[in-house]
């Protein structure tokens, strides 16, 4: 007997987390509600509302006040080109509880220890450093110290973290928000940072679409800029499309 029915696992890929958003909201529609949580990074922080009880309608609000991923680039570049400003302390403020394992959903976060080279799975600790942890696309953003250990990513070692939840759920529905396909064109350094971290973050896809149930990769979810917020609309309604039509068992 498995613990929990039905697991959530959710990748990273910045902004295009707006389309989590939708997937969750047709999960709903449907009836499907989840028992057990894991994400990396946008997929840590979506999860992390979700597993406090918010709705996705509710968490689209938040997110539309600007401040996902707002950064800066007045970071002195000695650990990360760039400062996340704002995310923990907005988790603090919209989430009424203060570390992981007081979520009313048990949760999972993954974060890449870079001390020891390994990714790690979070189900307790401060939530908003945690999640915080994890959004950190190393060398753009600087890595997060807890318990003297320093942080990064989760995606860096485990972008769709199946893993924690795998054995203990009867059903998984894995959303993936990072598929590589080809691209032609690169802006700037920043979309080649990205596109190089990405590159090494789908290498676990077998195993997931092993123990998924359900797999969802929105289409074309990859040409959208993972740092814009100009596209939430258009992001949550793929995420809602590609999901609604699909048969999913009960």
């Amino acid at each position: 007997m498995k613990k929990y029915k039905t697991g959530l696992v959710l990748s990273g890929g910045g902004t295009r987390g707006f389309a989590h958003l939708g997937v969750i909201a047709a999960l709903y529609e449907k009836g499907i509600q989840p028992d057990v949580i894991a994400g990396t990074s946008v997929g840590a922080l979506v999860g992390a509302f979700v597993a406090a009880g918010k709705s996705p309608e509710e968490i689209i609000k938040i997110f539309n006040k600007g401040w996902l991923f707002k950064y800066t680039n007045l970071h002195l570049p000695v650990d990360g080109l760039l400062k996340l400003n704002g995310l923990e302390e907005v988790i603090q403020k919209e989430i009424s509880y203060k570390n992981i394992e007081d979520l009313p959903l048990p949760f999972f976060v993954a974060v890449s220890n870079l001390n020891k080279g390994a990714v790690e799975y979070k189900s307790s600790g401060p939530l908003g450093k945690t999640v915080l942890a994890s959004s950190s696309i190393p060398i753009l953003f600087s890595p997060v110290e807890i318990d003297g250990q320093l942080y990064v990513d989760g995606g860096l070692l485990d972008n769709i973290p199946v893993k924690p939840v795998k054995n203990k759920c009867e059903q998984i529905v894995a959303v993936n928000i990072s598929p590589i396909n080809p691209r032609e064109k690169f802006k700037n350094l920043i979309q080649i940072a990205i596109r190089t971290f990405y590159m090494s973050v789908n290498a676990n896809l077998n195993e997931v679409k092993k123990y998924a149930a359900v797999y969802v990769e929105p289409e074309d979810i990859d040409t959208y800029d993972i740092l814009s917020m100009s596209h939430a609309e258009e992001l949550y309604e793929l995420g809602y499309n590609s999901l609604k039509n699909l048969e999913l068992p009960q």
